[in-house]
């Protein structure tokens, strides 16, 4: 019987995997649902002994199972150019195995790096996690070794262990293919940080936007309790709020709070969820803990990528992009390379205009530029932001001060309140880009975005400026 491989991820499911997946059934053939191999083009994506079909769709399963559609046919997936040059870590498993499954986990090396961490003591598993370079990849780059290491010196009688998944940045999903794909992996991450920090306590807080990543993780969590208790994990569902990325944010939000940032210090690592000494990462960084606690993972981990930016990053292909998609690889790679050899150009086929790397708040990038290496300190040199990872492309229709405005417009919508310059600055600065011919405008508006930047509480309004100067910057055309 022919056995057919189909993602259940939610942009496959967007896509038709559902119909595609009951015709396949409907025709006889055993249909397992896997997770993504990030090639979101192609979704819904079929795989049949290796060989690739898509976009599928049924009224061309005869010929798929015939293996007759060749205008569908990719190949051996593996094979591929999008996935043969990439240096999957997190996304070992993506495309291979089923996202509930112990078995597929298991033999595929999972929860070994979990049991050898609890046979290492909490300083050695600390020590390992530094030596690998790991940066947070929720966007600050925070050393994570350096993190856990304060929780675990902090005294307190109980201590957390908290994962960020409110992936709210445009063009991200990396956190999402995660949950929905391979949340073993991050379960896994979760406990070893626990055991590090001496926490027994864990949650994780999702955005309800993925109703299909929460079902994934309360179902994972169930069948993977007897293997990490004691520790305790339990899903915290948030209402959209994109300042609840923000670390604080959060925290209130899980203690019933309003979702409002706190002023620090103190730092969460100190008095975090609470009160108590808490471990604060995303997705991507408890995802890549197993990789490193295995035998001589710390020393692979730092062998891939360049000077302090060490491992690799899942990097989001989105927006006006031929090819969009999840593409893996070490730090090190240039936007041209990303842009162009991977992501194919404009799905539009007009010329690319700007790229926007780490969401809605991060720097607008023009094509001279784009032999900027993914690094942060490259990116931090060029006033821009990787953050969690994210590209958006846009192609020369775009209209860089309507950009402008949108980074306003969004820091007032999103804005907790909490300061005053980012309640009443992200006001201000969108009625000063309507004057933005006026000399006086323009120098207010330079004094604006400084005061945002230096005086915000936390990175939602001291980001903004980062669109608007680049719009400005590169595209002065588009402003009159």
């Amino acid at each position: 019987m022919t056995v057919v491989r189909i993602s259940d991820d939610a942009a496959a499911l967007a896509c038709g995997a559902e119909a595609v997946a009951e015709a396949f059934a409907a025709a006889g053939c055993t249909v397992e649902r896997v997770s993504s191999w990030g090639m979101h083009w192609l979704e819904p994506l079929v795989e049949i002994g290796g060989i690739g079909w898509g976009p599928a769709t049924p009224e061309r399963i005869t010929e798929i199972i015939a293996g007759e559609a060749d205008d569908l046919c990719i190949g051996p997936i593996a094979a591929h150019p999008f996935m043969a040059r990439q240096q999957r870590l997190t996304f070992a498993r993506a495309g291979l195995t089923r996202p509930l499954s112990l078995e597929d986990y298991t033999a595929t090396g999972g929860w070994r790096a979990l049991t050898r961490a609890r046979s290492l003591t909490s300083e050695q598993v600390i020590a390992e996690v530094t030596q690998s370079g790991l940066r947070g990849r929720g966007g600050a780059g925070f050393p994570a070794g350096i993190k856990w290491q304060t929780v675990a010196g902090a005294p307190g009688p109980q201590k957390y262990v908290v994962c960020n998944a409110d992936e709210g940045d445009s063009g991200t999903f990396a956190d999402r293919m995660v949950m929905e794909g391979d949340p073993f992996q991050l379960i896994e991450g979760m406990a070893i940080a626990a055991h590090a920090t001496g926490a027994s306590r864990g949650y994780i807080y999702v955005r309800s936007e993925y109703p299909h990543a929460i079902a994934k993780l309360e179902a994972a969590i169930v069948l993977a309790q007897g293997v990490i208790a004691p520790f305790r994990i339990e899903v915290r569902v948030g209402a959209g709020a994109y300042v609840c990325g923000e670390e604080t944010s959060m925290l209130n939000s899980i203690e019933g709070k309003r979702g409002e940032v706190r002023a620090k210090p103190p730092l969460p690592a100190l008095e975090g969820l609470f009160g108590q000494p808490t471990v604060v990462n995303n997705v991507l960084t408890f995802s890549a803990i197993p990789h490193i606690l295995i035998e001589g993972g710390a020393m692979l981990y730092d062998s891939h990528g360049i000077a302090r930016s060490k491992g690799t990053m899942p990097i989001q292909l989105a927006g006006n992009i031929k090819h969009g998609g999840l593409y893996e690889t070490a730090f090190g790679i240039t936007l041209n390379e990303l842009i162009y050899d991977i992501g194919g150009g404009t799905a539009s086929g007009r010329p690319v205009k700007a790229v926007q790397v780490g969401g809605p708040l991060g720097a607008y990038i023009p094509p001279d530029q784009f032999d900027l290496p993914f690094d942060y300190e490259a990116f931090a040199a060029a006033d821009a932001l990787i953050g969690h990872g994210g590209i958006v492309v846009f192609d020369d229709t775009a209209d860089m001060q309507k950009m402008a405005r949108f980074a306003f417009d969004f820091c007032a919508a999103e804005s907790c309140g909490k300061c005053t310059p980012c309640r009443i600055g992200s006001v201000r600065g969108g009625e000063l880009l309507g004057r933005i011919g006026d000399p006086e405008a323009r120098e207010a508006l330079d004094d604006l975005l400084e005061t945002l930047q230096f005086g915000s509480l936390c990175a939602l309004g001291g980001f903004t400026p980062y669109p608007v100067r680049s719009a400005m910057q590169h595209w002065p055309e588009d402003f009159g």
